[in-house]
Formats: structure tokens, sequence, C-alpha cells
């Protein structure tokens, strides 16, 4: 089945408006920052400071996932042929001038762009017109395991310092 030009037109401006886009390639799906870019979406990552793009190999298959940008619920899934782009080609720099306009925080700012193509893959997501799914159920999981942490216990003495602020009022 291949896709009609409605379903092609809700993946690209789903996928253009939404910043977040869920890809499973070989494991687990990963959210991941892309832009999307002449009929593709874009990614960065598996270097230092950048993220992981484990399963997406070049040449195979992903699974994406759209989410609504305001209201965050899943919009359509389509599946991807993937590409890593060789650095400093020409579809490269095309992608790299995308990407680097979109990229938050970069600890290196204009440098970004060199560490890029010495450390980095960037990979191009593009619909494999084969097939495009809307939602239909609950898609939802327990997170990936990280080191990451955002609570730590109370210090021992906190109670006591709030108490004692309110009495002095």
């Amino acid at each position: 089945m291949t896709q009609t030009f409605l379903e092609r037109a809700l993946v690209e401006e789903a996928t253009k408006k939404s910043g977040l886009i869920w890809v499973r390639g070989t494991g687990p799906a990963r959210a991941l920052w892309h832009v999307w870019h002449d009929g593709g979406a874009l990614l960065v990552g598996d270097g230092p400071g950048e993220q992981p793009l484990p399963g997406l190999a070049d040449g195979g298959t992903a699974e994406v996932t759209v989410r609504s940008k305001d209201k965050g619920g899943r919009l359509v899934v389509w599946a991807a042929v993937t590409a890593e782009l060789a650095p400093r080609s020409e579809a490269w720099e095309a992608a790299v001038a995308e990407l680097k306009g979109k990229r938050l925080n970069a600890p290196d700012g204009e440098a970004m762009v060199e560490r890029w193509a010495r450390e980095c893959r960037v990979v191009r997501l593009v619909p494999d017109g084969t097939r495009t799914e809307l939602p239909d159920g609950s898609l939802a999981a327990a997170p990936l395991a990280t080191p990451a942490t955002t609570r730590q216990e109370i210090p021992a003495g906190l109670p006591k310092l709030l108490l004692r602020r309110k009495r002095r009022r």
C-alpha cells in the first residue's frame, strides 16, 4: 500500500511542527529532537554531548511516532528508511546548516559543526511511503533506565531550619 497525498501531507506537517519525535530502530523507541528538511527528518547524535542514535543503521528502517506540539498526544506513526550522511558531503552540509540553527545549548557554539564532522553522525529519516498509522490505543511504556535523577533526599536539618524561619515572622 502506498501513501496517499493526504497521508504524505499529514506526515510532513506533523513532523515539521513537532520538535520531538519517537524513533524505533532495532532497539527501544527514543525521543529525539530533529529538523524536517527537504522531505525527511534530520537527526544528529552519537557523539559527546549529543543525543544517542542507537539502532539507526545506514540503509535500515525505523518507525517514527510524531506527537502533537500543543497537547503532546500521538498524531501519526510512519515508516522510514535511514540514511547516514557522509561528513562534508553536499547533503551533509545542507543538513548541518538546518540542524545548527535548531541545536539548543550547544557547549561549543560555532565549533559544533567541526565537532559534528569529527565525532557525530547525521542521519536522515525519509518516509518510505508504505505505512502511515493514525492513533489507536495507548503506547504507554515504562521509561528507559538512566542514571539521571531529579529528586534527592532532603537534608536532615532543612525541616528545622524552615520551622525556625516561620516562628520568627
